[in-house]
């Protein structure tokens, strides 16, 4: 009875000592952001600090694209190369190596685009930093966005870190020619999404696999929250062990574009609502040719991932992370005024 008592008590210290470790590991993540924007919003100027910053609740907060087109923030042209250094560590906050490495190729596209196009206004330099409220309040955000890039943050009482929405794009998907010749700013996004539907079994595939043209673009666009799609495609419960296992290598390699603890985070939630309740859904080409438009998306109860290569002969990749209840960090939100409530 009691070796019983001393075990209970020690699962029960050890659930307690790892959910500690996990909250210290968010609000460690939150006091890097913090400190971050606190640096950059020091080495901005004043008329620099005014253009960064919005009040928490303007609507500016949701006013995200991943189109060319003008912006609010500060870009990265108008900043001096300690300011530059500033807003890339606290880009580096949010995203994990391989998401600012992504990052920095999409950036580094629209001098393949300028020679391209033979347009001056394909600048890499039009990125921007945009801060909402003042970082360390109970609720702050962030965003970092220009043409294919859109990442938002929301911090809600220094522990609770919303990542979506989330885009990723990239024109060319490959670089064919010049001198980045073979670049691929999102390679194992497709890369990994071919592999599986090439192993999916005849069974799986009719199921994964659904007829009619691709979509032109994502079908969620830019919109302010996310709606659930049509559930089609493959349930990871009828997927072979095999397949099941390189769905959640697709998965995980679209979540950990964020940092370490934020895209385990990510994971984590994922892996509650139930792994064998996500959707793997294939429409368009299902031979690698070029021109050939295809789009995928991998649905769960909680997020959805939308992949799209369909325009410039299926050379142009645009993907997105959305949380059904987490985009701006309105179940956190949601939560924080609760609690806020019930203490009155």
């Amino acid at each position: 009875m009691a070796r019983r008592v001393l075990m209970l008590i020690t699962l029960l210290l050890s659930f307690v000592i790892g959910a500690g470790a996990y909250v210290a590991r968010q609000s460690g993540t939150a006091n890097e952001m913090e400190g971050a924007a606190n640096r950059l919003l020091v080495a901005l100027d004043a008329a620099g600090r005014a253009k960064v910053t919005f009040p928490f609740d303007s609507e500016e907060r949701f006013n995200w694209h991943f189109i060319p087109r003008e912006r609010n923030g500060v870009p990265l042209k108008e900043m001096s190369p300690a300011q530059r250094e500033a807003a890339f560590r606290l880009l580096k906050t949010g995203l994990s190596a391989s998401g600012f490495t992504r990052a920095e190729t999409i950036r580094s596209l629209e001098l393949v685009l300028r020679a391209m196009e033979k347009r001056d206004s394909r600048d890499p330099e039009m990125y921007f930093i945009t801060i909402f409220g003042r970082p360390g309040d109970a609720s702050w955000g962030w965003r970092y966005e220009g043409h294919h890039l859109s990442q938002n943050w929301t911090i809600v009482r220094g522990k609770a870190i919303s990542t979506s929405p989330a885009f990723f794009g990239a024109h060319p998907a490959e670089v064919m020619d010049g001198d980045q010749k073979g670049t691929r700013a999102l390679p194992q996004e497709a890369d990994l999404a071919w592999a599986l539907l090439g192993k999916l079994s005849e069974k799986e595939r009719s199921a994964a696999i659904v007829p009619g043209a691709a979509p032109t673009d994502i079908i969620t666009a830019n919109s302010r929250k996310a709606m659930m799609l049509d559930p089609v495609g493959l349930l990871a419960a009828d997927m072979s062990a095999a397949t099941r296992a390189m769905l959640t290598s697709l998965i995980e390699a679209h979540a950990t574009t964020q940092s370490s603890e934020l895209s385990a985070d990510r994971l984590a939630k994922i892996k509650a609502a139930g792994i064998e309740k996500v959707r793997f859904a294939w429409i368009g080409a299902t031979e690698k040719t070029p021109g050939g438009g295809h789009y995928y998306r991998i649905q769960g109860p909680t997020f959805l991932i939308e992949y799209d290569n369909t325009q410039n002969r299926a050379n142009h990749q645009h993907i997105v992370w959305r949380d059904f209840n987490g985009d701006f960090g309105q179940d956190l939100l949601a939560l924080h005024y609760e609690q806020d409530h019930k203490r009155k």
